[in-house]
């Protein structure tokens, strides 16, 4: 009863007509930056914050919110229509989506994937509501010691996660908590590593590091190696699948769902690792494995559901824990805090009407994807056709008048253009950005509770090993960096973010 009452609450919240709108203005731009290759929600998000801040909180981070999961219907339109995923998680879409579009079947392929993805996203919501509750109250028993094991075990999973060598990923993870601590020291206000500068004193802007390493630095990638996109559907027909195409897709979504929601709450990119998942129990439990990159509809709709069902689920650390699982979720942590609400097991007793609004907005935007996504086919194909060279500086002078407006100091707009050039030659160098932004979040998170923790314990160290939640983290996180390092498990890296590629 709790439950419905709770619901009755977010649903009065998310059905206010600005909230509407802004979620419509979300998945439409999600979807935007989906179909077009090499933005992505990430930079999205990163590049809108700025401009969030003169909204109510629930307005501002129901349109972020849909922007990240609106990217992943998207991604799937191009996918399938011209084989060039829009988002990274799609990129297995595209290996049976794309050859039904060459057989004429491009309308039954959108259409699994839309249906699937509604499906998933549903059933995540759900999954969210039902889940987060209970959660929040246990990590109200956790103190600073579990928080700091916690956190790091966060970081040293998302290393699993992350393209590149796991030496390198630790090294981003490394570079972003040493970010982190610049500034004054959070209990006596000593300057750490400002070099002088007054600007440097309140730390790095969490915007400018955003917009810098996935915004101007992932157009610059892309402006380098521009990829040809040219539409091999000339007119999409039979959007509504055949009676044996719905049989054949319940089954897929289904267990995509199930695979999502739960690799979703992983640390770095569980919605890219649902969908590659997924995409290997189909094709290893199927009756017609030698359809599967031949144009199988099982391999559109269990990869769609599963990387939606991961993009809804992704908000239960962060809204339970105050932890990213994601560097969109990242961002999300940001745009709480410049709106004064501190992430974590308290937004549920502290900002009812925020928490259950957030949530229920998710299933009014799928429901908005639904009807956006297969009508405006072409518009989205048409999308296309806009020349990089035009778009991405458009992209970059926004994020740059947005990020100046925060606190119209052209430092911030210096620093952009600092982290865009660090973020490209870190692209070219093999390390991903990604896992040093959540190390730039979580790491004044994790120094915060590791002093916090040894001033309670007047500096015994062994606090984190006598509590036995902490103790427990620590050896789970102990076990991942073991795991992440074993040859096997290096190699099948490389064959997962090979096959993304």
């Amino acid at each position: 009863m709790e439950l419905l009452d709770n619901l009755a609450l977010g649903f009065s919240t998310a059905l206010l007509v600005q909230n509407v709108l802004y979620c419509f203005v979300g998945v439409l731009l999600g979807t935007a930056v989906g179909v077009l290759p090499g933005i992505g929600p990430t930079a999205t998000v990163a590049m809108l914050l700025p401009i969030t801040f003169s909204f109510e909180p629930v307005t501002a981070l129901i349109m972020l919110a849909g922007i990240y999961y609106g990217a992943q219907y998207g991604g799937s339109t191009t996918a399938i229509l011209i084989n060039l995923p829009g988002e990274s998680s799609a990129a297995v879409t595209a290996l049976d989506g794309h050859e039904m579009a060459r057989q004429g079947r491009a309308g039954a392929a959108l259409a699994a994937a839309a249906v699937g993805s509604f499906i998933a996203g549903t059933v995540a919501t759900v999954a969210l509501a039902v889940a987060a509750p209970p959660l929040a109250r246990v990590a109200l028993q956790f103190g600073p010691a579990e928080y700091f094991s916690l956190v790091l075990l966060g970081l040293i999973v998302s290393i699993a996660l992350a393209r590149g060598t796991a030496l390198k990923a630790l090294a981003m993870i490394a570079l972003g908590v040493l970010l982190g601590t610049i500034g004054q020291d959070i209990y006596t206000g000593t300057p750490r590593f400002v070099f002088d500068q007054r600007e440097l004193y309140g730390g790095i802007d969490f915007v400018s590091v955003a917009v810098g390493m996935f915004g101007v630095a992932e157009i610059l990638r892309n402006l380098e190696n521009e990829q040809t996109r040219t539409a091999v559907v000339s007119k999409v027909k039979n959007l509504w699948p055949t009676r044996e195409d719905r049989r054949r897709i319940v089954g897929p979504i289904l267990r995509g769902t199930g695979l999502g929601a739960a690799l979703g709450v992983l640390p770095g990119g569980g919605h890219v690792l649902a969908s590659f998942a997924s995409y290997a129990v189909e094709k290893r439990i199927s009756k017609r494995r030698q359809e599967f990159g031949r144009g199988a509809i099982e391999g559109v709709a269990g990869p769609e559901s599963a990387n939606n069902a991961a993009a809804q689920t992704s908000f239960i650390p962060l809204l339970t824990l105050g932890l990213p699982a994601h560097p969109v979720m990242a961002l999300m942590v940001g745009a709480f805090i410049v709106h004064g609400i501190t992430p974590g097991p308290n937004v549920i007793t502290d900002e009812p009407a925020l928490f259950w609004g957030l949530i229920a907005s998710m299933w009014i935007g799928n429901v908005l994807l639904v009807l956006l996504n297969l009508p405006l086919i072409g518009f989205w194909v048409r999308m296309l056709r806009i020349p990089y060279q035009v778009l991405f500086p458009m992209i970059i002078l926004f994020a740059a008048i947005g990020t100046y407006s925060l606190s119209f100091n052209a430092y911030d707009v210096y620093a952009i253009a600092f982290f865009g050039i660090l973020g490209y030659i870190l692209i070219k160098c093999g390390c991903e950005p990604a896992p040093l932004l959540l190390g730039f979040v979580l790491g004044p998170l994790l120094e915060e509770n590791l002093r916090r923790a040894l001033i309670i314990s007047r500096g015994d160290a062994s606090v984190f090993l006598t509590r036995p939640i902490s103790a427990v983290l620590l050896a789970l996180a102990v076990a991942a960096l073991a795991v992440t390092v074993l040859p096997a498990i290096r190699r099948r890296r490389e064959i997962v973010f090979a096959e993304e590629e």
